[in-house]
């Protein structure tokens, strides 16, 4: 299977602008998302898709594979499916890889790409066990809650599922809770069709563009893994990151 794997990076940021060149120990946080992308080995061809010259010109020098993108685009999703219409060859399938996480482990995107590959998988997403309280009820850390198939039911803001009758600290012992990681996998035809799909109710509510497919009735398989994330969206993030993940 032939899959791409798209890094959508945009300039423009309320919280952070211009993060995607943000300096980690001696790199730009584009360039690591990339290089770590390219070293997992699974991916047909890596593309940054940008909707900024200077993402544009950053990524070309340093041998990066860029494209230039709409401005227009409201998620990640739309500006992936720009990215495949844009490249010379076809793809089976697409890889969305957070721009903002300069630390992901290439052996995530190998369990993504392994699950996006079964024929029976439309869209395949990651979890990790959850091993504390304070992220049950970190509204910031999406949870998710799946079926016996491994196939996600519900993505919330709150805790899920709700262990009435116990106390917090005790919700961890008889069931597991589970962090979404936000890294997605689409067959081709899939990614064309879910674009083009309008905003549900429960995405409106929660702000988890997730939830449009599966209110549509699409099924998301998930896979465990045991990488956590970390992803950066203000400048408290990124020092946060040079403090605990030194080069």
């Amino acid at each position: 299977m032939r899959i791409l794997g798209v890094i959508p990076a945009r300039y423009a940021s309320s919280r952070f602008p211009g993060k995607p060149l943000a300096e980690i120990h001696g790199k730009s946080m584009i360039r690591r998302v990339y290089e770590r992308a390219v070293s997992s080995e699974v991916f047909a061809a890596v593309v940054v898709a940008t909707d900024d010259p200077r993402i544009y010109d950053h990524v070309s020098a340093f041998g990066g594979e860029v494209l230039m993108t709409l401005p227009s685009h409201e998620s990640g999703t739309e500006r992936c499916l720009e990215a495949l219409q844009k490249m010379q060859a076809p793809f089976d399938a697409v890889v969305n890889i957070q721009g903002d996480e300069p630390y992901i482990h290439p052996e995530q995107l190998q369990e993504i790409s392994a699950i996006i590959e079964r024929p029976d998988v439309e869209i395949a997403t990651l979890v990790k066990r959850i091993h504390d309280a304070d992220t049950i009820l970190n509204p910031n850390r999406v949870k998710v809650v799946m079926n016996d198939r491994n196939e996600a039911l519900y993505f919330s803001r709150s805790p899920i599922p709700y262990a009435r009758e116990q106390n917090i600290e005790n919700w961890l012992g008889p069931h597991d809770y589970y962090k979404h990681i936000g890294l997605y996998a689409y067959k081709t035809e899939t990614l064309i069709e879910i674009v083009h799909m309008e905003p549900g109710i429960l995405e409106q509510t929660e702000r988890l563009e997730q939830l449009r497919w599966l209110e549509r009735g699409k099924r998301i398989v998930c896979g465990f893994t045991r990488h956590d994330s970390f992803g950066v969206d203000t400048p408290d993030d990124l020092q946060l990151i040079l403090r605990e993940k030194p080069e």
